[in-house]
């Protein structure tokens, strides 16, 4: 079992991130070691409970069932995982645990960050998407009909529990939007300042076979490279006033790719690649790359056979990168790469866009 630790400051207790291949089984009285109170109430996705329900032996009554899916992340949910809580007499003790992918990890984040001001909430990601990025950090949200997480907070998880057996049975698209975010950390890696030499790029590069097949030994150092890119981040700035905009390469575009879409014909991954590759391309039509390193990137990108998107109306995805909570002072901001596996922010006019 690997063992990462989060510290966001010296007044807060540091929070460990479990990386394990141990039986599903186990992981309920691992996860009752951080509990404080008696009560649980689990959110949990509804293709996890169909696969893991049993196994994860959480009762009936203790269990959120949230179907799948970005729409699912709304406020008609937020609002009955609410009304749960209090069915249940959750005191400030007691835990809510998110079992699933990024929605159900965002929302129940959410409810536990509101609940009676805060209560504790433990993170069991299932999905590669969740795994490398959702689960660490504390970002909850939920979306609105405006845009996507637009109504949110930060609040960080007790502990991080990632069990590697839950992604055998993810579906390959889903595993594909995963390795979406995954490889967004080639490109800012430099850029995280994170103290260990990782080398991402090469690891990528050198094993991308074993990924693709799901070797679950590569996916633990996969996996551990991304959030230890992460913690370096977030550790430095929880709420994105500064360096953890870096995070955000590609999602400019990505957002705004799953809004005018209504969040169900690309995943969030594969929006997120197509917001990669636009990245680059402004970036080099800006002079701030030269097309030897879009080359390198693309052909990155190929190795993954990522879901080509299809073209979009520009003044519709304009709009939508408006209303993204990044954007500030009428203008639109990006993270461009400005060389190899390092990034700046970039505000821009709608019209210097396309």
């Amino acid at each position: 079992m690997l063992n990462l630790e989060v510290k966001i400051s010296a007044k807060e207790e540091a929070y460990p991130i479990y990386i394990e291949q141990d039986k599903i089984e186990n992981l309920k009285s691992k996860i009752a070691k951080h509990l404080r109170g008696n009560k649980v109430l689990v959110v949990i996705s509804e293709k996890v409970e169909k696969l893991y329900g049993k196994l994860l032996g959480f009762s009936k009554e203790e269990k959120f069932v949230l179907k799948d899916g970005e729409k699912e992340k709304n406020f008609n949910n937020y609002k009955k995982i609410l009304e749960k809580a209090f069915e249940m007499k959750l005191t400030r003790k007691d835990a809510i645990i998110a079992i699933g992918g990024g929605v159900a990890g965002d929302i129940a984040g959410f409810a536990a960050a509101t609940y009676m001001r805060g209560i504790d909430y433990i993170q069991v990601p299932t999905t590669l998407l969740a795994c490398v990025d959702s689960s660490v950090g504390g970002k909850t949200a939920i979306d609105t009909s405006f845009g996507k997480n637009l109504i949110g907070s930060f609040y960080q998880p007790k502990a991080v529990f990632i069990n590697l057996n839950f992604l055998k049975t993810l579906d390959e698209r889903q595993f594909k939007t995963g390795l979406g975010e995954v490889v967004k950390y080639i490109f800012i890696e430099k850029s995280c300042f994170c103290k260990e030499e990782l080398n991402f790029s090469n690891f990528i590069n050198e094993n991308t076979e074993k990924i693709l097949s799901r070797n679950l030994n590569t996916l633990e150092i996969l996996i551990e490279s991304c959030i230890k890119l992460k913690i370096a981040v977030v550790e430095q700035d929880e709420k994105e006033l500064g360096l953890r905009k870096i995070l955000n390469f590609g999602h400019t575009l990505g957002h705004a790719i799953e809004k005018i879409t209504n969040y169900k014909k690309y995943t969030h991954g594969e929006a997120v690649v197509e917001g990669i590759r636009f990245a680059f391309k402004l970036a080099e039509k800006r002079g701030l790359i030269d097309k030897n390193y879009r080359f390198f990137a693309d052909d990155i990108l190929k190795k993954f056979y990522f879901r080509q998107i299809t073209k979009l109306p520009e003044n519709k995805l304009l709009e939508a990168m408006k209303m993204d909570k990044k954007s500030a002072d009428g203008k639109i901001i990006f993270i461009l790469p400005i060389d190899y596996s390092i990034v700046k922010e970039v505000s821009l006019n709608s019209d210097e866009i396309f």
